[in-house]
């Protein structure tokens, strides 16, 4: 059987999202459970999972089950560790579970990163418009196909 890039493309997509979706179940929080990937050049360069930050008790969420203002989403954690290495996001494609919000999407296009990719969609698109406007690709994989 023969494969075009799409084909191979669209497999290895799939693949780095179940990854991601593993790497989401490091996460604290109770509501929801996001992970991201950044990959270059076929390579894992950096991670991330939503929850509080370093030095904070791992509680995402408060006894009304909200949401706590400062836990970091998992696209955010993934580009700032990114920060703290020798490695660059600059034309990286970043994997995450659930499509970005609006901060995010500023994040992902000061880092460089040149192709999202995610599975579930989230109820506000703002931060998926965001980065097709500034000229991300954007690609949802339907992991149920």
């Amino acid at each position: 059987m023969e494969y075009n890039i799409d084909t191979k493309q669209r497999a290895l997509d799939k693949r780095y999202i179940r990854m991601a979706r593993i790497w989401a179940e490091n996460s604290y929080c109770k509501r929801r459970q996001v992970g991201a990937l950044i990959v270059k050049d076929k390579m894992i360069i950096s991670d991330g999972y939503n929850g509080t930050p370093s030095g904070f008790e791992n509680n995402c969420e408060d006894e009304n089950n909200v949401t706590h203002p400062y836990v970091l989403h998992a696209e955010a954690n993934a580009i700032t560790k990114i920060a703290c290495s020798n490695n660059s996001s600059k034309d990286a494609t970043l994997y995450v579970t659930a499509s970005p919000c609006i901060e995010c999407a500023k994040l992902i296009i000061q880092s460089g990163i040149r192709r999202l990719v995610y599975s579930e969609k989230y109820r506000l698109d703002d931060g998926i418009r965001l980065l097709e406007s500034a000229g991300i690709e954007v690609v949802f994989v339907d992991m149920e196909e």
